[in-house]
């Protein structure tokens, strides 16, 4: 028999992906708790150290989605947890500036017009812009909420950092479960103590960029004003947050409810 991982906070659960958290234990407007131990959020699982590994394979994770593009997934493959499906489900464009900064950055020509003179953080509000109508985006998202409906077992999403594309998931998934907003933000404000190895990562890819540091410093930490983009963006496309549910992502009442079924007590 393995070894079981039993959750009681959140902290850093592993060390190693330090993004990695539960997302229960937040209340409902209705009065209700998320479970704990059901789901969770991460930045990559790539390079988890082999002291965090029997704690990682005791969490009884049965999937692993995986939002990264198919070049990030290549590049440095997921440690699965044992007996887990891996699944990667795209939610942004390959062939998107966000999805190869490695290429723009190592273009100082590229970098100062992508990113120099306060585009970065105008790059990143047009990121949440994406999130919330681009079609694989859309797609994607849908894919993640069924998994999170279907079960019937533990389910790890990420990204990269965990920060973007996984926090605007797990936004999303709090605001279907009834999550008052303030809430949703604190959560996904949690993220900006955890990125010591995105900053080491942007910082190595920046270094023949030719920008300064404060050029790129809006990419590496998330702020309201981003998730606040994309529930403007929504209110813009569809009308409102149920709207986006229902027509954008597609989502039938009926995942909404096994989803709160599942999540619930």
């Amino acid at each position: 028999m393995g070894i079981v991982t039993d959750v009681t906070k959140d902290g850093f659960i592993l060390p190693s992906a330090p993004n990695f958290r539960d997302l229960g234990g937040h209340r409902t407007t209705s009065g209700h708790t998320v479970r704990t131990g059901v789901l969770f959020r991460s930045d990559a699982l790539h390079s988890i150290a082999d002291e965090d590994l029997p704690v990682y394979h005791g969490l009884g994770i049965r999937q692993l989605v995986d939002l990264r593009t198919p070049r990030a997934r290549a590049s440095l493959p997921d440690i699965t947890p044992e007996g887990a499906e891996y699944a990667a489900v795209a939610v942004q464009d390959p062939d998107t500036v966000g999805a190869n900064l490695e290429d723009v950055l190592a273009d100082p020509q590229a970098a100062r017009a992508t990113f120099g003179d306060g585009a970065a953080e105008r790059f990143m509000h047009a990121v949440y812009r994406a999130l919330v109508t681009d079609t694989t985006a859309l797609e994607g998202y849908r894919d993640l909420v069924e998994r999170a409906a279907g079960g019937p077992t533990a389910l790890v999403f990420h990204c990269s950092a965990g920060k973007d594309r996984t926090g605007w998931g797990a936004a999303l998934i709090l605001r279907l479960l009834g999550v008052d907003h303030a809430t949703i933000v604190a959560d996904y404000l949690v993220s900006n103590g955890r990125q010591e190895s995105t900053e080491r990562w942007m910082r190595k890819l920046s270094a023949n960029s030719g920008l300064d540091w404060e050029d790129l410093a809006p990419m590496t930490r998330v702020r309201p004003e981003y998730l606040d983009t994309a529930l403007s963006r929504i209110d813009e496309v569809y009308g409102s947050f149920d709207s986006y549910v229902t027509g954008g992502l597609q989502i039938s009442d009926g995942t909404v409810e096994r989803l709160r079924e599942r999540m619930l007590r």
